[in-house]
């Protein structure tokens, strides 16, 4: 009888998770009114310069996130104008959970299952809404080291953390790292090799059609690196010529088969 109950009680509740992801998935890739995404900055280590560069932060500063997404939604004609909206939440005192880089199949689950935990407690506040997408900013001091840890965005759960520069001058590549990571919450996969990080040919591609081939005019937002050639790409330091690729398009519904 008890192990009937038990056997039971885990059915519902993997019933309820499947329930919730498809809610979610729902929710995040209709596109008829904007995707609420919460921005929560955290001063990733203890510096002065990370400190007052997330507390000198303001909406402002992602509008550039916002143009871009509007900028393609427009290309694929999608019904609502704006499709992203980014709402700046104030300053959390406490980093997430962070992937440890070794980390294997139950430790990623695992991983999962506590950054969702955390977020579920640190991304409310009395007085404002609650974002639909939820992104932990954490801002390292340039000063400190010169390539930052690796981002992570999980469509289960709609929840990412973003590794980011606290510097001014860098502040158009943190957006196209902030928007790569919210197009991986929605459903966007990545769109470059694992190990080199060079494009996908064609899927990682500004334009496959474009003639010459290479260098490549675009960026691939999921691909991150502008194709310059077939072993040589770069990182563009905006999104102004970054674009959502059709497998993109595909993958988060912003056009069909």
């Amino acid at each position: 009888m008890w192990k009937s109950l038990r056997i039971g009680v885990l059915l519902l509740v993997l019933l309820l998770v499947a329930t919730q992801q498809w809610l979610d998935r729902i929710a995040t890739q209709s596109w008829r009114d904007p995707l609420w995404v919460g921005i929560f900055p955290v001063s990733a280590e203890d510096s002065a310069t990370a400190r007052d560069y997330v507390a000198g932060l303001t909406a402002k500063d992602f509008a550039d996130i916002e143009e871009f997404f509007s900028r393609e939604g427009q290309r694929y004609r999608l019904p609502v104008t704006q499709p992203v909206h980014l709402e700046l939440y104030p300053p959390g005192s406490e980093s997430p959970p962070q992937l440890p880089a070794d980390a294997g199949l139950v430790a990623r689950m695992w991983w999962s299952l506590k950054l969702r935990y955390f977020a579920a407690g640190h991304t409310s506040f009395p007085g404002r809404a609650p974002a639909t997408v939820r992104l932990f900013v954490l801002y390292h001091d340039p000063a400190h080291l010169e390539r930052v840890p690796d981002s992570h965005g999980l469509q289960k759960g709609l929840v990412g953390i973003v590794h980011a520069f606290a510097d001014p001058a860098m502040a158009g590549s943190n957006d196209l790292v902030i928007a790569h990571e919210l197009l991986h919450t929605v459903g966007a996969s990545d769109k470059y090799d694992p190990a080199s990080g060079a494009p996908l040919v064609p899927a990682g591609l500004g334009d496959p059609d474009q003639r010459p081939l290479y260098p490549q005019q675009d960026t691939e937002i999921m691909a991150g690196r502008r194709a310059l050639s077939p072993t040589e790409s770069e990182m563009p330091r905006s999104l102004r010529h970054v674009v959502v690729g059709d497998a993109t398009a595909l993958e988060i519904r912003w056009s069909r088969p």
